[in-house]
């Protein structure tokens, strides 16, 4: 497995990581190629290699025309599906500004539809998140870990005045996030670094057990006490089985000792309605000895905060545990196999050494059964029976 290992030890910014992708090997022209095709005013990256207290990096600078522009997710998100970015990199760039919409409208209490991009929706943080798209997209990793992150100390100024650091936005992203022990004063990781990194990263910790390929280093704009430098390391690992699909999403959980058990229930299936990619329902016994229910649901990220609010609603919670995880997946397909009792659909599941499991749909099979009087487990069985002959 390809691995990418980003040591944040000054923080992350967008021009930090477009930096560390070029400085890696990433090809700046095919990052402008992909920056040109969104129709942005003048916009041109420029590389140049720079030194911060001692050590060597490449500096990324955003140059462009003056522009008073405050853009919403709608604008951005028709910039990229206009563009020449392959399919993979417009889903990307479109999760990290899902990602930064999502902070900010829970930050001023609006809506992702509603809320406006300042910072973030300017021509330098927009080329820094399509570069990071582009860049992630052609260094081709399979896995991307990030150790943990500082954020600096101090006060900045952003459009709406003065506030602490981490900015309202930063922190919003950051949380679930182990931070580093490590309190200069300035802003090490800013909303768009933030946004990436937790986009792109399953997990936050070590350098996994890897061999060692390339090092990029990309540098901040700013000068500190200590290197400001973002090193991306990317190498090769075998601690996981071949031909998994990762993803992320999103695990909410609560414990319920005093909703009525049918209200569970009807939770339950608002949940599965919703979008939900599993519920389940786990006895537990809670304090004072009183029997309760652990409701766990797995959704996409996308969904998280409508799916927060129907536990919110339907049960009588007052917190809940929210999560992103990491998922590793069998890659699936779905077949319809002939059988004596008709056409019956099932999934198939290709394992990590190439070999397939034939899985019969249970709806179809109920349909079969219901309608021939055959017993459940017979239909079952001659759906198998047919896969395995094809």
């Amino acid at each position: 497995m390809r691995i990418a290992y980003l040591d944040s030890a000054s923080g992350i910014s967008g021009d930090m990581t477009l930096g560390a992708l070029v400085d890696a090997g990433v090809d700046i022209a095919a990052l402008q190629a992909g920056i040109d095709s969104l129709g942005l005013p003048s916009c041109k990256l420029v590389a140049t290699q720079v030194k911060k207290k001692g050590f060597r990096a490449t500096q990324i600078v955003v140059e462009h025309e003056p522009e008073h522009a405050h853009r919403h997710l709608h604008h951005i998100t028709a910039m990229i599906d206009r563009s020449t970015l392959s399919d993979k990199q417009k889903k990307l760039a479109g999760d990290i500004f899902l990602r930064l919409a999502q902070a900010e409208a829970k930050v001023h209490g609006s809506t992702i539809e509603k809320v406006h991009f300042h910072e973030v929706g300017a021509v330098d943080s927009i080329a820094d998140i399509i570069g990071a798209a582009i860049g992630w997209d052609l260094l081709g990793v399979d896995r991307v870990v990030c150790s943990p992150i500082p954020t600096g100390t101090g006060f900045i100024q952003i459009a709406h005045g003065r506030c602490a650091i981490p900015a309202p936005a930063t922190a919003e992203l950051l949380t679930g996030v182990p931070l580093a022990d490590f309190a200069p004063e300035g802003e090490l990781t800013t909303p768009t670094g933030a946004a990436i990194v937790t986009t792109l990263a399953s997990e936050f910790g070590p350098m996994p057990a890897m061999k060692i390929e390339k090092i990029g280093l990309g540098a901040g704009q700013k000068d500190f006490d200590h290197a400001n430098v973002l090193r991306l390391i990317v190498g090769e690992t075998t601690d996981a089985p071949t031909g998994l699909q990762s993803d992320k999403i999103v695990v909410l959980e609560t414990n319920l000792d005093d909703t009525p058990g049918e209200q569970i229930g009807y939770c339950a299936e608002q949940l599965w309605q919703a979008g939900a990619l599993d519920v389940a329902l786990t006895p537990i016994q809670m304090k004072k000895g009183r029997p309760g229910v652990q409701l766990t649901v797995q959704c996409p990220q996308d969904k998280a905060d409508l799916l927060e609010g129907i536990v919110f609603r339907e049960t009588t919670t007052l917190g809940l545990r929210r999560q992103l995880v990491e998922r590793r997946v069998l890659p699936r397909r779905h077949v319809e196999v002939e059988t004596p009792l008709g056409v019956l659909r099932g999934t198939v599941a290709t394992l990590p050494d190439g070999t397939e499991r034939f899985a019969p749909e249970y709806e179809s099979c109920r349909r079969a059964a219901e309608a021939s009087g055959t017993k459940l487990a017979e239909v079952y069985a001659a759906a198998s029976a047919a896969f395995a002959r094809n």
